[in-house]
């Protein structure tokens, strides 16, 4: 795929998860990478389900911007990943309702409530609150770069993916289970270690 598909495809995404609610008007900020170094982000302060390609911003693993625009406050945190880890092709980063009150009430997302969230998600930690766009923040995120969802205190989720399908999916999993874990509540029981590993062999 050329650059100007990873744009649309980026636009894409970016409306799929706005219209089914898993982000809102200016939050939350996407990426694909779109060669060995350089990625496309989204732009800062603008309503996800409105961009278009040609509104993504282009941005070296450095962190300079190729071109104009101004790309997202928290680009740091997605050129972690694509620095310390090859096999990340794009980062999904939102404010899903449940995910996010997880998020605010410090509490750990139950991922292993059915075989789909055993594969897909694998333990979801928290990652330490950073206030947006600080090194803080990036910090926190350094801190668990190997796992391929977290649940970020105070402020939302975040899935990365070999590509934006993968990185969506992961991300819309990743919601799912939060809302059940709030329609269960205490009786939401996880797999045991034992067939978690069936799952994850089958």
């Amino acid at each position: 795929m050329d650059e100007r598909g990873y744009r649309d495809e980026l636009a894409s995404i970016c409306k799929i998860l706005y219209d089914r609610g898993l982000t809102f008007s200016s939050g939350g900020n996407m990426s694909v990478r779109v060669d060995p170094e350089h990625i496309v982000i989204t732009p800062s302060g603008r309503n996800k389900g409105m961009l278009r390609g040609e509104d993504m911003i282009k941005v070296n693993l450095d962190g300079e911007v190729v071109g104009e625009g101004k790309p997202s406050i928290e680009v740091g945190m997605h050129l972690i990943y694509y620095r310390m880890r090859d096999d990340v092709g794009a980062i999904v980063h939102c404010h899903p309702p449940y995910c996010t009150s997880l998020a605010i009430m410090g509490e750990r997302l139950k991922s292993n409530l059915t075989p789909e969230g055993a594969v897909l998600l694998g333990e979801v930690p928290i990652a330490p609150y950073g206030t947006p766009g600080t090194t803080r923040l990036v910090d926190s995120v350094r801190e668990h770069v190997f796992s391929d969802c977290l649940i970020m205190e105070r402020h939302g989720a975040l899935a990365v993916g070999s590509d934006l399908i993968s990185a969506f999916n992961r991300m819309e999993e990743l919601e799912f289970h939060a809302r059940l874990q709030f329609i269960v509540g205490d009786r939401a029981r996880e797999f045991d270690a034992e067939e978690i590993e069936k799952i994850k062999q089958g």
